[in-house]
């Protein structure tokens, strides 16, 4: 009796080794001996349950780049002169239109000055020449009184030769006379048309010298200059003191309300990209935080050796917290749906093994202390790593069973335990 008792406890001990030695899909020793102790006749599988999640089983690819600012704008003189200030150091932030650069512009001012006062004497030479316009016209008009006069005396003394009062003589005088007036009067008119054109040709020198006066106004305020963006001082290249030529690179500035991104890209990999597409963006600044962004521009030319295509990727930076010269990490991402991933080990709750493509799941119904299972045949897509796609079969937030005790039936009641979610 002793011997049999000996054995049926081996057969035991050896049945439940096999049972461990199935491995996945099947709850440890110690939840299956929690079933055991189920009330008598009633034996409750113990099940993991998981929620269905939709998930990618595909490679994700990441391109490298650097972080730039999206626009950087350098500062430079357009005039010769002594650095007296520099009212910003790097990392300082600016406002548009904010003064940042004033140089020497003593020599600038002394030009305009002198513009100036050339102004002024030649604003007196129109009014002298218009002067003289005027005392032409009033010649004009001396000339026409004059000519009005002489005719009415030729009349007269003509008048008084056919009478036989006078001598043709005096007749032949008032002719010349009349005729002299006429002559003076076209000699006026044509002083005064003269005169107006001495008028023009001043006023011309004025207009020029206005400009010119413009011109060196423009020049005086290229000594002071401002911010044409709002960001951040990247690089001070001048310091107060130096002799700035025209052209000569003083502060350098950059705009960080958004970051570019420049990344190669192989030419098979460009099919996939537009403009415009999102992106997905990891920094190793900040391991912990990705950020979406767009593509902004696809290069037309190719590197001719490496055959790579510059993209250029724009992300935003609202606090602004990311700088330039940070590594980035972009992955493209593709406009199309993922399907739910579980474990592997949800198959092998079934008796039935995944045959090709095809496979069995069991949906969890009912709550904690009523639950029951639902077998539902699904269609498989790729695996890796001990997951599955689920192509067909479940849909994202439904509760399946990833792992169970024993093999389970339909509409069987289960025991969640403590790992389900």
């Amino acid at each position: 009796m002793k011997i049999n008792k000996r054995m049926a406890l081996g057969v035991v001990f050896t049945s439940v080794l096999s049972l461990n030695s199935l491995g996945c899909g099947l709850i440890p020793e110690t939840e299956a001996q929690e079933e055991k102790k189920a009330p008598s006749g009633v034996q409750t599988a113990a099940v993991d349950v998981a929620i269905a999640r939709r998930g990618s089983m595909a490679e994700v690819v990441e391109y490298i780049g650097t972080t730039q600012p999206v626009q950087e704008v350098s500062l430079r003189s357009q005039v010769q002169g002594q650095l007296l200030n520099l009212t910003v150091d790097v990392g300082d932030r600016v406002t548009k239109g904010q003064p940042l650069v004033q140089l020497d512009n003593s020599l600038l001012q002394a030009v305009l000055s002198q513009a100036e006062a050339e102004l002024a004497t030649q604003a007196s030479e129109v009014i002298q020449a218009q002067g003289e316009v005027n005392e032409a016209l009033s010649a004009v008009e001396s000339a026409k009184v004059q000519l009005e006069q002489a005719k009415i005396d030729a009349d007269r003394l003509r008048q008084l030769f056919e009478q036989g009062a006078i001598a043709k003589r005096e007749v032949e005088l008032a002719d010349t006379q009349y005729r002299t007036a006429k002559q003076v009067l076209v000699s006026a008119q044509s002083q005064v048309n003269v005169r107006k054109s001495a008028v023009a040709v001043a006023q011309g020198r004025v207009n020029a010298q206005k400009s010119l006066i413009k011109q060196e106004q423009e020049r005086l305020s290229y000594s002071s200059l401002a911010s044409p963006i709002s960001g951040y001082v990247l690089q001070r290249v001048l310091e107060p003191g130096n002799l700035v030529q025209p052209g000569s690179e003083i502060v350098r500035l950059g705009d960080f309300s958004q970051v570019k991104v420049v990344v190669p890209v192989t030419e098979l990999a460009l099919a996939n990209i537009k403009v415009g597409q999102s992106v997905k963006v990891r920094l190793d600044a900040f391991p912990r935080d990705s950020v979406g962004g767009r593509v902004q521009n696809i290069s037309p030319a190719a590197d001719p050796t490496a055959r790579q295509v510059p993209i250029e990727v724009i992300i935003p930076n609202p606090q602004q917290k990311i700088g330039s010269g940070l590594l980035a990490r972009v992955s493209f991402s593709q406009e199309v749906s993922q399907p739910v991933v579980i474990p592997e080990t949800a198959l092998n709750a079934s008796r039935k093994k995944a045959i090709g493509r095809q496979g069995t799941i069991f949906i969890v119904k009912g709550d904690k202390d009523n639950a029951t299972v639902s077998q539902r045949n699904v269609t498989l897509g790729k695996s890796k790593d001990g997951y599955v796609e689920i192509l067909q079969g479940i849909s994202p937030g439904e509760r399946f069973v990833s792992r169970s005790s024993r093999p389970l039936k339909e509409n069987e009641s289960v025991r969640l335990s403590v790992l389900s979610e």
